[in-house]
């Protein structure tokens, strides 16, 4: 099953649509979707490594769209459903504190978030809920998701056959490490 999965985003990834399917994809990555845009970005820099620069490109254009997307649902949810929560609590103080140490340091927490393979959704939406200033965050988001698809890109561009090679041959280990860093991914936010 692992080998036909592989064929078929292998197959999607040599496919017309694959740059809409990726900029989709990345698009709803930075909001709402758990699945990180580099299972599609990777085997299509591999199918056509001079492509690279322009599937990269789509992946940063996809994910800073959608971080502004995700901006939104912070902000615009916090304020009809988080705060009047908060306040029937009698814990407003409490979140007015939290942002603003949040905003003090949030460049830098959409930076890490942005590299990584922390959930980039969730830093999105705290970044709008907190009210993280709209510029600092396009502008952290935009360096975040460059470096981390153009250093990718670039590294398939080079060593593209032989990391094909190697992940096909060693197909099942690859997935297991990505599934433990996806999934260590969501346990570091739910521990935070």
């Amino acid at each position: 099953m692992l080998r036909s999965l592989y064929n078929w985003t292998m197959s999607l990834a040599q496919s017309r649509y694959a740059i809409w399917a990726l900029g989709v994809i990345a698009f709803v990555e930075s909001s709402v979707f758990p699945i990180p845009p580099d299972v599609l970005m990777i085997p299509m820099i591999i199918a056509r490594p001079s492509k690279a620069w322009l599937i990269a490109g789509v992946a940063l254009v996809g994910s800073v769209l959608g971080a502004l997307l995700g901006y939104y649902i912070g902000s615009g949810l916090f304020e009809s459903v988080g705060r009047p929560v908060l306040e029937f609590y009698g814990k407003e103080h409490y979140f007015a504190e939290f942002s603003t140490k949040y905003n003090e340091w949030g460049a830098w927490a959409v930076l890490i978030a942005g590299i990584t393979p922390f959930p980039f959704k969730v830093i999105t939406i705290l970044s709008g809920s907190t009210g993280l200033s709209l510029p600092i965050f396009i502008v952290a988001a935009i360096i975040a998701r460059a470096f981390r698809f153009f250093v990718v890109a670039a590294l398939l561009r080079v060593y593209g056959e032989p990391i094909r090679d190697f992940i096909e041959r060693r197909l099942g280990l690859v997935f297991i490490v990505f599934v433990v860093l996806l999934v260590g991914g969501f346990y570091f936010v739910k521990v935070l």
